[in-house]
């Protein structure tokens, strides 16, 4: 048995924890070998918290996950600097693509931080998608196979690691995994057409982190879900794929794998079945103690081999070393502003149908902006702020609530009429909503944050994702 069983244990380990400054414990975990850790919006604004951490453990893996649009934790207050993946499928330039990933790769160099856990690389084949919609590039598979080969391009020329997600692709499911295991009914030669082959072009493209993702898919492994299944882990991704980079779980605490097995089992499992690092989204010192002891049992019992906890450690320090060896090409990145590459984007995905120029503040009513797990609830639609500054006096009703606007009466309202709607394409309610506001007023205008439905109002705007970026391009439109 190896002395070092416990670092070993602690490598492969990347828990998210709260605060703006280094737990104690954290240093002191960092101190014993922690290979990694998540960061999330509640971490920041702060410098202060890297330095800490990487005083203690320069080499530490430091990941986060900013894939622009919807999720962004750097500017969850904000909303994001980028639009997300459907905007930039949508825009369907990859040099642009290549241009939002080397700035939003930019942003993480700036901060000293390893590895962003994008792109997220599903083929949103299934239209009623809770989670993925919006962060995917689109539901065909050629268009997110050039794409995610231009944003990893963009993110590693930037001297920043990129993570193709979720494998082996969580585009056809209807569940979200924070909530609930996932089934993705495609056979086997579905698979391989459809979901597999922009992970393939991101192997190719010489990504260095993929994530599984927490999925069952009976055509793979009947009884286990990707994220511990040897059959998908390593016999598809690894043998077949050729993928020798560092593997990641999604988040253990998520429900799909949660509710089947407590975080160590689950810690043991993924390992075995071939992931590099397990991330836990949100653990204190008892819980990181309760993986890194889990782990270490498993490998004293002859559950989990030493050998294959040996080689997860190994990927995870080879990943560190990439970092640490591309330092110039961050300086370069970080040297070479793009500021303009986002709303460029933006304005590039912007669909519209019909005319309309707002020439008075008008209200804004937000239907339904509390959008999914995956999103940080602190990040805002945008659209009112961006209408706000270009005509001060606008005003905000947000509503709240399935059907929340049964009685809402928009006949008698004098000023113009701004509807903020997400993902209509996916809620019944939402529709109804709209077709009610034009009942009342054919003079709306609707704007549609996330995948749109057939176009309604005097004017229909889908900006195809949420951004600051992506609202001052609908602002600018129905403005100018």
């Amino acid at each position: 048995m190896s002395p070092d069983l416990y670092q070993l244990a602690m490598a492969v380990l990347q828990p998210g924890f709260e605060g703006t400054t280094a737990p104690d414990w954290l240093r002191r975990a960092l101190g014993e070998g922690l290979g990694g850790a998540v960061l999330f919006a509640r971490n920041f604004p702060n410098d202060q918290l890297i330095a800490q951490m990487r005083a203690e453990s320069p080499d530490v893996v430091l990941a986060i996950d900013e894939e622009g649009g919807a999720v962004t934790r750097l500017e969850a207050t904000t909303g994001s600097s980028f639009p997300g993946n459907r905007a930039l499928g949508v825009a369907d330039d990859v040099n642009l693509t290549e241009r939002v990933a080397r700035q939003i790769a930019r942003m993480l160099a700036e901060h000293d931080i390893t590895l962003n856990y994008a792109p997220a690389v599903d083929v949103n084949a299934n239209p009623a998608n809770p989670v993925i919609g919006i962060r995917s590039f689109g539901p065909d598979p050629e268009l997110v196979s050039r794409h995610t080969v231009a944003y990893v391009r963009g993110t590693q020329g930037a001297g920043v690691a990129a993570c193709a997600k979720h494998f082996p692709g969580h585009g056809d499911t209807i569940t979200d995994s924070h909530l609930a295991l996932p089934t993705v009914h495609a056979s086997r030669e579905v698979l391989a057409e459809r979901d597999l082959p922009p992970f393939r072009a991101a192997v190719a493209a010489g990504v260095r982190a993929i994530m599984c993702g927490h999925l069952l898919v009976p055509a793979l492994d009947p009884e286990l879900p990707a994220t511990l299944s040897g059959a998908v882990l390593t016999g598809l991704l690894r043998d077949e794929l050729g993928f020798d980079g560092m593997l990641v779980t999604d988040a253990i605490e998520m429900r799909a794998v949660a509710a089947q097995y407590p975080p160590g089992e689950i810690a043991v499992r993924a390992l075995a079945a071939g992931a590099d690092a397990i991330c836990a989204g949100l653990v204190d010192e008892h819980g990181l103690h309760e993986l890194r002891d889990a782990i270490v049992a498993a490998v004293r019992s002859g559950r989990l081999a030493e050998e294959r906890l040996a080689q997860a450690a190994e990927r995870v320090r080879a990943l560190a070393g990439w970092y640490a060896e591309h330092a110039t090409l961050r300086e370069k990145a970080v040297a070479d502003a793009d500021p303009g590459a986002g709303l460029e984007a933006a304005r590039a995905a912007l669909t519209v149908t019909g005319a309309a120029t707002l020439a008075e503040p008008p209200l804004v009513v937000e239907v339904n902006t509390r959008l999914n797990q995956a999103i940080d609830p602190a990040t805002p639609t945008g659209i009112t702020a961006a209408l706000t500054a270009l005509l001060p006096g606008t005003t905000r009703l947000r509503l709240d609530g399935q059907d929340p606007a049964a009685g809402l009466d928009l006949g008698a309202e004098p000023r113009p009429v701004v509807l903020v709607v997400h993902d209509a394409a996916r809620h019944a309610w939402v529709r109804e909503t709209v077709a009610r506001a034009v009942r009342q007023r054919p003079d709306v205008i609707v704007v549609d944050t996330g995948v749109p439905d057939t176009p309604a109002g005097a004017a229909h705007l889908a900006t195809h994702g949420l951004s600051r970026t992506s609202a001052q391009a609908a602002a600018e439109r129905l403005t100018r």
